[in-house]
């Protein structure tokens, strides 16, 4: 699709997105197989990859939660309110101040625990559902109150959202769910993690910008200027709008495609806006994001942002540690009444608690795959129903050797929104590893979701072309 047709398209109106789960996952996998399909001549095949399906996840069905149109935060505290002093909700999705981070589901999953120790009697059994952050980190305060309690996981894993790989073909922990922390100076996160020895450190999020051809660009201020105009448009609605809309209503199908510097037009650089942070924070298209809710672009400080470099998985293993869980075990069924609360497996075994903190995460909510007698509030189901399941989906790729000359540690690319992977992270910088990981969401995501590794890798390898030390990666005028 060309950039014409894609504007067309997007902007026509009615024509026209990281942690625990319930139902298999995204499967760490090595190097693709070759096929008769031929690998971009620029780019060499890598020794490694893994990828992610988070969509296509039983136990995650996306990747975390987004404001989508006709939400609001209403909606997160609904879902954080106790259902018969017995039933509670948390994980990112529940998460108020937090949502769709590491620290908005550890926060949640802690809420949670104190809500139920306030009615709590000594000696209660408590189940928490899914042994995501939330749940672990729900467990780990109930058990240090004195309680029993016991985490069910359906994988055979723990973490959820948060999967990291290691092994002697990475030389360093790959992380296939969250890799950065966001605002960290507001959460003791990186306190834990410096304390546990996990490496993290600043990370500086500002991108080299690449044209096709390899050309390197300025980042005009076109395309955020174009998004906070038609949120401060949709602000002003009496009901709320998709973001798509208030694009229209503003008049960015109107953006001028005729090329300016480096061959980059005013229409390029809105795409560029959209797909390399807009509905990249959301993992959604911009039809389904709200126009009241949607973040108005900014700058996030240098000192807000952290990269781990050390694996999340070690702070997994610590909230964990002698923690009594039950592994491979899909609850089914959850039946709550005013005095107990009874689960089903799978494998139709059964289980009566006197308490439960469910942590699965929204997209199985979403997909009714758990069964509530009764059935949630109506509050509870209407914030189930009205929040969004984003995706985001990356790629690792280890190189013998980098076939890139750029010392930037973020790339991404303007001017063919053909590319699936407009944003990667260049670990050469961190790490002194010749490895690269690759960002794709919301609709290319879900595209990607169910393509074999060697298509994915292929989309993967044409995207980082404009970054191939062949390229012509002279300076715009």
């Amino acid at each position: 699709m060309n950039r014409r047709t894609f504007l067309l398209g997007t902007f026509s109106g009615l024509s026209v997105l990281a942690l625990s789960g319930c139902v298999p996952e995204p499967t760490p996998t090595g190097t693709p197989t070759p096929t008769s399909t031929p690998a971009p001549s620029l780019v060499p095949q890598p020794a490694e990859m893994l990828r992610t399906s988070w969509s296509d996840d039983p136990f995650a069905r996306g990747s975390y939660s987004f404001a989508a149109v006709g939400s609001t935060p209403q909606h997160r505290e609904d879902l954080a309110e106790p259902i018969l002093d017995r039933l509670y909700l948390a994980g990112e999705a529940v998460s108020i101040d937090e949502p769709g981070t590491v620290q908005g589901a550890r926060g949640s999953g802690q809420s949670a625990a104190r809500a139920l120790l306030e009615v709590a009697e000594p000696g209660e059994r408590i189940a928490v559902i899914g042994g995501g952050i939330a749940g672990l980190a729900a467990a780990r305060q109930l058990t240090a109150a004195g309680f029993t309690a016991v985490v069910i996981e359906s994988r055979d894993r723990l973490g959820g959202r948060i999967q990291t790989v290691s092994g002697d073909a990475w030389p360093i922990p790959v992380e296939l769910g969250p890799s950065f922390i966001v605002s960290g100076g507001s959460t003791s996160l990186d306190e834990e993690l410096t304390g546990l020895d996990i490496a993290h450190e600043q990370f500086l999020p500002t991108p080299e910008v690449r044209t096709p051809d390899g050309t390197l660009a300025t980042v005009s201020p076109v395309g955020a200027e174009v998004v906070t105009a038609a949120l401060a448009w949709a602000a002003e609605q009496a009901q709320d709008t998709a973001l798509a809309q208030a694009l229209v209503a503003t008049g960015s199908a109107t953006l001028s495609m005729t090329d300016g510097d480096a061959g980059v037009s005013d229409a390029d650089w809105l795409d560029y806006q959209l797909a390399t942070s807009t509905t990249l924070e959301s993992g959604a298209p911009t039809e389904e994001m709200s126009g009241w809710y949607t973040p108005t672009p900014a700058t996030i400080q240098a000192e807000d942002t952290r990269i781990v470099l050390g694996g999340y998985g070690a702070l997994i293993d610590d909230l964990a540690a002698d923690l009594d869980v039950l592994y491979s075990s899909v609850v089914t069924r959850i039946g709550y009444t005013e005095t107990s609360v009874s689960l089903r497996l799978g494998t139709g075994e059964s289980l009566t608690v006197d308490r439960a903190i469910v942590t699965v995460p929204l997209g199985v909510l979403q997909s009714d795959v758990i069964e509530f007698v009764p059935p949630l509030p109506f509050a509870h189901r209407g914030a189930i129903a009205a929040l969004g399941m984003g995706t985001l989906d990356k790629i690792w790729l280890r190189f013998d050797e980098p076939f890139w000359d750029t010392e930037a540690t973020v790339w991404t690319t303007v001017g063919d929104d053909t590319l699936d992977f407009r944003v990667w992270v260049n670990m050469l910088p961190l790490t002194g590893e010749p490895i690269l990981m690759g960002l794709v969401s919301g609709e290319r995501a879900l595209a990607l979701a169910t393509v074999d590794d060697t298509a994915f890798t292929d989309a993967a390898l044409r995207s980082l072309e404009p970054f191939a030390v062949l390229a012509t990666a002279t300076p715009a005028p």
